[in-house]
């Protein structure tokens, strides 16, 4: 199944500025050592594989998750096998003290490339799992670039987000104040950042949603009035990669919009799935129609599907990579766009902000309205409106 046919492209989208580049991309990996923060999900392990293709002096990958570290080492020597350098993986939180312990006795890298993060925006539906997406988004991204700055790596790069982009969803709003974050300590370090659409497939995406429904035997539901861009998981390792190895101070990297880059939507992808399995998709009316024919029409070359119209919190009605007062680049690579940033944080309130968020966290009571208040603050023009219904209570 070509993921490219299924999201309505022909050709992969860098191919060309990878091609130009590939020389300088091998020749700087190769006499480099890299540490990937986040290295097991569905981007960091395509970044994972860029950097291991091209054979560095040193390869460091850490993530929470020890299964998809299993999974990301099998694959990366079923595929490539070994390299000449030093390859390792470490089950550790960044957030944590052993962490800490970790950096601290070794730290000596050229490039730290961060790819956690809480992408859901299911995920800011309760106080809490709201207030990690701060601590894995904001706050462990400004703890481990402090500590690059001591240790004289070269570059820090960190993934945001194109709902970063005039952010109408908490999520979106976290990467655009870790962004602000990243600008105070751009001072004392080289970073770059990228923002890019969709990762078609990636791990816990409705389109990876749609290879557990099948294997479970269950409806397809996808929203039939969302159109999204969508990159491939190797596309957003080469995004992320170029951005860390070529882009300047504060710069982030986005995909150029072009006849390349179309927008489709999700139950659009859901019929063309459905087809490349050998199935013809079934329209129902409701979950209890569509739970009740899976357990009979997939044996008659049918699925069921229930589309509907999206009215949970956060949804944006359309993806933008850059906002109007940003400063572009969009000549110096062939489909990848740079937004030049000039130093811009506001100190007093990143510290306010910080102060507030640690209050909370020390009195182990905190509201979703008071860290939407914070966010406010630090983002004026937030475009956040709570509607008080969320992905999970769907099907």
């Amino acid at each position: 199944m070509s993921i490219l046919h299924l999201i309505g492209r022909e050709k992969e989208l860098f191919n060309d500025d990878i091609t130009l580049y590939d020389k300088e991309l091998s020749t700087i990996v190769s006499n480099s050592r890299f540490l990937v923060l986040g290295g097991a999900g569905s981007i960091g392990s395509a970044v994972v594989k860029e950097i291991f293709s091209r054979n560095p002096k040193k390869l460091h990958v850490v993530d929470i998750a020890e299964n998809n570290l299993a999974e990301l080492v099998r694959d990366v020597r079923s595929s490539y096998g070994y390299i000449d350098g030093e390859f390792a993986t470490f089950a550790l939180d960044i957030g944590s003290q052993i962490y800490d312990a970790f950096f601290e006795n070794d730290g000596k890298y050229d490039y730290i490339l961060n790819l956690s993060a809480l992408k859901h925006v299911r995920s800011e539906k309760d106080p809490y799992t709201l207030m990690r997406m701060c601590e894995v988004n904001i706050f462990n991204t400004d703890k481990t670039l402090k500590q690059a700055s001591g240790k004289g790596v070269k570059k820090y790069f960190c993934v945001s987000t194109d709902k970063a982009a005039n952010p109408v969803n908490m999520m979106g709003a976290s990467k655009r104040i870790m962004e602000m974050f990243v600008h105070r300590n751009s001072l004392d370090i080289e970073v770059s950042m990228a923002r890019f659409a969709n990762v078609a497939f990636s791990d816990g995406s409705l389109l990876h949603s749609f290879n557990m429904r099948l294997e479970k035997k269950q409806p397809i539901v996808a929203p039939n009035d969302v159109k999204r861009y969508f990159v491939t998981p190797k596309e957003s390792g080469e995004l992320c990669l170029m951005s860390a190895l070529f882009g300047q101070n504060r710069d982030i990297f986005f995909p150029k919009l072009s006849e390349a880059l179309h927008l489709i939507s999700f139950s659009d992808i859901a019929v063309k799935y459905l087809k490349e399995k050998g199935y013809e998709p079934y329209l129902c009316k409701s979950e209890d129609e569509a739970r009740e024919l899976a357990k009979t029409l997939p044996q008659k070359g049918k699925w069921p599907c229930l589309f509907t119209k999206s009215d949970t919190t956060g949804e944006k009605d359309f993806e933008e990579f850059f906002t109007d007062n940003e400063t572009l680049d969009m000549e110096r690579f062939n489909n990848l766009g740079i937004i030049k940033n000039e130093l811009d944080f506001d100190a007093e309130k990143l510290q306010d902000f910080e102060s507030e968020l640690e209050k909370m966290q020390t009195q182990h009571t905190w509201s979703k309205e008071a860290i939407v208040a914070e966010f406010f603050k630090l983002l004026p023009n937030f475009e956040y409106e709570d509607k008080k219904k969320y992905l999970d209570g769907k099907m």
